[in-house]
């Protein structure tokens, strides 16, 4: 039976997408955090730091919170394959 893990054993398999976009976008995981809440997303510097050191699985919830404000569809979050609208957002993806 498989584990919910990566081939590395971490528990998400964002994390380095979520650190390329947050730092794309010149925030701290703070500035994030803080721009999520504004947003109206249940969201605090903590669970920023223990998606990104992947010490944490990530809810469906916040994968579509992530996709809406960066503004970047499933299949890069998830699979790290841009679109063609994710690469014109973000050409350096």
């Amino acid at each position: 039976m498989k584990k919910l893990r990566t081939h590395d054993q971490e528990k998400n398999i964002i994390a380095s997408r979520l650190i390329k976009l947050r730092n794309l976008c010149g925030f701290s995981q703070r500035d994030l955090a803080d721009k999520l809440q504004l947003e109206g997303f249940n969201v605090d510097k903590n669970l920023i730091t223990r998606i990104e050191t992947n010490s944490r699985y990530v809810s469906d919830f916040e994968i579509k919170a992530f996709s809406e404000f960066f503004g970047v569809s499933y299949s890069y979050l998830l699979d790290g394959i841009p679109t063609k609208e994710d690469i014109k957002k973000y050409p350096d993806l």
